[in-house]
């Protein structure tokens, strides 16, 4: 199982040039995949942005917004274009967690029907296929993607989320949760590549979030009750889940592997690049 990690975007207090520091000692520790979380309404770095940043400073990981909420965007045409400009910029190693998202503000900041974004979200992937293929409405649009097109990863929990990973993406993550859910929900994926008549395995993948030491974990509680407020009790879950020392961040990491994980994701609640260096003594040892 790979272990890749997340950018601290949305870690209140994260200054710019450490979101670079991160990226380039993710990458030297030999991290899979530098992630980064998505949320337009809150005091946060933008997930494309941060990327383009992370793609400038690096060679070899991969990028991967997991998840970004894409239908919040009210032009096919311009997060194609956002997407394979990136992607250009990293050489081709850009893979788009995509999901329909479940915040309402969001929305309302772009002037995007939240009740219908799943349709739109649909309609997006569809266009932004084309636009990457060079049949979009507007022809022109570029540049073209390193390989023809963005990888994309499905997300979300939805009764859509699967079936729509399936239809346009290489595999599904999860958003984070139990882990002795996983195997359930991996099967659900096997099964609904085997209803889409694809022939290749899916990437499975998952999330979770960690903050080694005691004095790191009652801020990365107080943060998560403050970045997932609008679930509620799931929120809590969340924050009172958050791994904080070695042995369970161990047993976590042999849980999904597994469970079937083919990488694992994991986001430091917490901007130190210190906790690089020991999140990489567990997972490497």
């Amino acid at each position: 199982m790979d272990i890749g990690v997340g950018l601290p975007n949305t870690v209140p207090g994260t200054g710019g040039r450490r979101l670079v520091d991160f990226a380039v000692r993710a990458e030297e520790l030999g991290f899979s995949t530098l992630a980064v979380l998505d949320r337009l309404v809150y005091d946060s770095y933008d997930a494309v942005v941060t990327l383009a940043a992370a793609a400038a400073a690096t060679t070899r990981i991969t990028l991967a917004p997991t998840i970004l909420l894409a239908p919040y965007w009210p032009s096919s045409a311009l997060l194609a274009k956002q997407l394979a400009s990136v992607d250009r910029i990293a050489g081709g190693r850009l893979v788009v967690g995509i999901a329909a998202g479940g915040r309402q503000d969001d929305f309302a900041a772009t002037g995007v029907d939240f009740h219908t974004r799943g349709r739109w979200l649909d309609t997006l992937l569809d266009e932004m296929r084309e636009i990457w293929a060079g049949r979009g409405p507007v022809p022109g649009i570029g540049p073209e993607p390193v390989n023809g097109k963005v990888r994309l990863w499905g997300g979300g929990n939805s009764p859509a989320a699967i079936p729509r990973a399936a239809a346009h993406g290489i595999g599904w993550v999860s958003g984070g949760g139990p882990v002795h859910r996983y195997p359930q929900q991996a099967e659900s994926v096997r099964a609904a590549w085997a209803e889409a008549g694809r022939t290749d395995t899916p990437k499975l993948g998952a999330l979770t979030y960690v903050a080694l030491g005691e004095e790191r974990k009652a801020a990365a509680g107080k943060y998560l009750r403050d970045y997932y407020s609008y679930m509620g009790q799931k929120a809590e879950a969340l924050a009172s889940g958050v791994i904080a020392d070695e042995t369970s961040l161990r047993e976590t990491v042999n849980s999904y592997a597994e469970a079937g994980c083919d990488e694992l994701l994991l986001f430091p609640c917490t901007d130190d690049v210190e906790q690089l260096e020991l999140l990489a003594k567990v997972c490497f040892a």
